[in-house]
This record gives structure tokens, C-alpha cells and sequence, in this order.
């Protein structure tokens, strides 16, 4: 079983992370040799790298205040948040205990995004802004999705069993591709929000939606607006 790790080892496996995904702009900091970690976990840091460049590009398509790639690496929280959450994704598939979540909560401590390490994500994921995201652990997203502050892809309500204990079970959103939600929207329970939607800001989201749907707050609870020719 792999040793509980302390926090300067998983900073150390961050910094690591760091240099070898963003040579031009972290120094080459060596793998932390005191932390053991499955053997096909490093086999797969290169396509943790590719996911997380992804992430940067998708930044630079959906924000017009950025003004280099430099920029998102070193300043916008995603890019921090999502070399954990890709890293820790990558150990919880592997079946390394407590790591996955001391890493997604290292993160979560320092940009207010917490991500589950058990939630998947696709490429292109951009997290604009971010304060106050929650992504849940059994959550689906596809690729070029875009979240706003204060969205939460969470659970409705859960279901115990004969001890009275919540069961693990599919209870969080399904985002599809290219999924834009604004700011302080709450989608829960397993939903699915279909491809080329966008759902608006302060919006209460507990039902499926269509592709190519657009919906709206004033419309949300009672009569979701999903409208192809209108934005929002």
C-alpha cells in the first residue's frame, strides 16, 4: 500500500509536474524519490502534459483578456488547478488511496476550485475566473466545456442503505461537448446537459437538456427557454 505522503512531497511531485509540462517556464525539478508511486503513473505524465496544454489553449480561445500563452501558465488558477486534478485522476484510476484527494484539495486550499479526483474530464476543459467551482465525483465532462465562478455540477439527494449510510452512486451531472455554463449555476443530479448548450448564469438546473439548447435563469424552474437562434 502506498505511504501517506507529506505535503512538501506532493509539492515536490507538483513542481515536478511543472517542469516537465512547462519546461520554458518552470526550472527541471527532479521526481520526488521519497514518494512511491505506481510505475504506471509516470508512464502516463505525458498525456497528463497533453490534457493540461489543452486546457491552456482552451483558455486562450475563450478569454480575449489574455494575452499569451506565458500568461495562463503562470497566472490563471485553472492551469495550477487542473496539473493537480490531471495528476490525481490519474493515481485514483490507479487505485492509490488518499493522494488523489490530498492533491484535487492542495489545489482546491489555493484557487477556491474543487474538483473530486474521481470526476472525468475531457480535453479543452476551461475554467474562467474559477472561485467557487464544484465538480462532484461522479461527474462527466466532455471536451471544450466552459465553466464560470460559482458554478456547481453537484448531487441532488443520495440513496442509503440498510445502515443508514449514503451509497456511492451516479448522482452528479453529464455535460456534454462544447458546454457553456455563467456564473453561480448549480446543475444536479444525474442530468445530462446535451452537446452545444449554454446555460446562463444563476440558474437552478435539475432536469436533462437537448443539444443545442440555450437556458435561461427567468425560465429555468418552470419552463426552460431552449431556444436555437437566441443567446442569452
Amino acid at each position: 500500500m502506498t505511504s501517506v505522503p507529506t505535503i512538501s512531497q506532493l509539492k515536490e511531485l507538483i513542481a515536478h509536474l511543472q517542469s516537465v509540462i512547462f519546461p520554458d517556464y518552470f526550472p527541471a525539478v527532479d521526481a520526488p524519490h521519497a514518494l512511491s508511486l505506481p510505475a504506471a503513473f509516470w508512464s502516463q505524465v505525458p498525456e497528463i502534459a497533453r490534457l493540461v496544454n489543452t486546457d491552456v489553449e482552451a483558455v486562450l480561445h475563450n478569454d480575449p483578456a489574455v494575452d499569451d500563452r506565458g500568461e495562463v501558465i503562470l497566472c490563471y488558477p485553472l492551469t495550477y488547478t487542473m496539473i493537480h486534478y490531471r495528476a490525481a485522476h490519474a493515481l485514483y484510476q490507479l487505485g492509490v488511496p488518499r493522494i488523489p484527494r490530498m492533491l484535487t484539495e492542495l489545489a482546491h486550499s489555493r484557487t477556491g476550485i474543487d474538483i473530486h479526483p474521481a470526476a472525468q474530464i475531457g480535453d479543452y476543459f476551461c475554467i474562467d475566473h474559477g472561485t467557487g467551482v464544484v465538480i462532484g465525483e461522479t461527474t462527466i465532462i466532455g471536451s471544450h466545456v466552459v465553466l464560470y465562478q460559482g458554478v456547481t455540477l453537484g448531487a441532488k439527494n443520495f440513496e442509503y442503505d440498510a445502515a443508514g449510510r449514503p451509497i456511492d452512486v451516479p448522482r452528479h451531472p453529464i455535460l456534454e461537448d462544447r458546454v457553456t455554463v455563467y456564473s453561480n449555476t448549480s446543475i444536479l443530479g444525474r442530468v445530462t446537459i446535451g452537446h452545444d448548450t449554454i446555460v446562463g448564469g444563476n440558474v437552478w438546473l435539475t432536469h436533462d437538456v437537448p443539444p443545442h439548447s440555450r437556458v435561461l435563469q427567468q425560465h429555468a424552474i418552470q419552463s426552460p427557454c431552449f431556444s436555437d437562434g437566441e443567446g442569452i
